[in-house]
């Protein structure tokens, strides 16, 4: 892994900042990696004390160990579509899509392989991803595409590579995006500042990948609005590191500004905002609607998802509140 450190306002130790910046790593982890010359800085070993500089050109080797076989796992799963090509799940908030390092079970591709118990044996497990066309965060609910053979994975990929497959998500955000409607292009690409999250960067410069995301006020909530977001690429946390852009962080988001309690212009409004964030203990994402043509037919095919209870919860609250506060 190689990083490239921005300006620094502050000399950090290399220890302490690459376990800010690498996901999943730890200070111990670190500090052994150095003592193991598996940490270069320009080129060169350093210890654990040296204190990094702007520009300073990092390269780093984990030795981490090998991820167990991936296993069958009993676990409920909801499935709206199936054929004999793919399935079309509906995702809770809170699971894993597929094993990584540090989620090794407990996840949808644990479920899959259970629920196709022999026809599995088609899909490679080389990868930890058997069938999984594309993904979904761990704390993002809703729809979510598996394909049950190579062919139709290859065929279902193709769709979603060459951006023939339409997402609509929903989301709750602080605030109401003036206009309600438009379309956000930026770039996408780590963070110079923590490599742990995304940032945007401008869409015609060198950094990062193009990302479009087309927004949509659904409802008006005074001080919150329901977004309607249709994706036209398929970037890490996109609409999560979009709508932070736009000055409207998701409700429940603590990667992007969403997560911290607000003052609004309303009698007792810190409290209500604290409560919503209790009662919204993720980013209120929801992957709603799907659209696509089955890999080997060609027909058109449309899933929606309606939001989970979480989100309606929410949302009801909010409704009765700002009614109440509008009397």
């Amino acid at each position: 892994m190689t990083i490239q450190v921005s300006k620094v306002q502050t000399p950090m130790r290399i220890d302490r900042y690459l376990a800010q910046q690498v996901e999943n790593a730890t200070r111990n982890k670190v500090q052994e990696a150095i003592e193991e010359e598996r940490v270069l800085v320009n080129g060169k070993p350093v210890k654990s004390n040296y204190r990094i500089k702007s520009c300073d050109h990092i390269h780093i080797t984990f030795l981490r160990p090998p991820a167990p076989e991936l296993a069958p796992e009993d676990i409920p799963i909801s499935i709206l579509y199936e054929d004999d090509d793919l399935m079309v799940i509906n995702k809770e908030a809170g699971m894993v899509v597929h094993p990584a390092f540090g989620n090794w079970t407990g996840t949808l591709a644990n479920a899959i392989l259970h629920h196709l118990g022999k026809d599995a044996d088609e899909l490679d497990r080389s990868e930890m991803r058997p069938g999984i066309v594309h993904r979904l965060d761990k704390d993002t609910s809703g729809l979510i595409i598996i394909a049950k053979n190579p062919v139709a994975l290859h065929k279902l990929a193709s769709q979603f590579a060459r951006r023939q497959v339409e997402k609509v998500y929903k989301a709750m955000v602080w605030g109401l995006p003036n206009p309600p409607s438009g379309t956000i292009k930026t770039n996408i690409a780590r963070s110079h500042k923590n490599r742990k999250v995304m940032a945007n960067f401008p869409f015609e410069g060198a950094e990062g990948k193009h990302a479009i995301t087309d927004y949509l006020v659904a409802e008006d909530l005074q001080y919150f609005a329901l977004m309607e977001m249709t994706l036209h690429t398929g970037r890490t946390h996109q609409i999560r590191v979009h709508l932070q852009h736009l000055g409207h962080p998701i409700l429940g988001d603590a990667t992007y500004s969403g997560a911290t309690p607000r003052t609004l212009p309303f009698s007792k409004s810190e409290p209500f905002t604290r409560n919503l964030l209790e009662l919204m203990a993720r980013q209120a994402l929801h992957a709603e609607t799907l659209r696509f043509r089955q890999p080997t037919t060609g027909e058109p095919l449309a899933f929606t998802a309606p939001l989970p209870a979480d989100m309606q919860a929410v949302l009801e609250k909010i409704r009765t509140v700002i009614t109440a506060a509008q009397s």
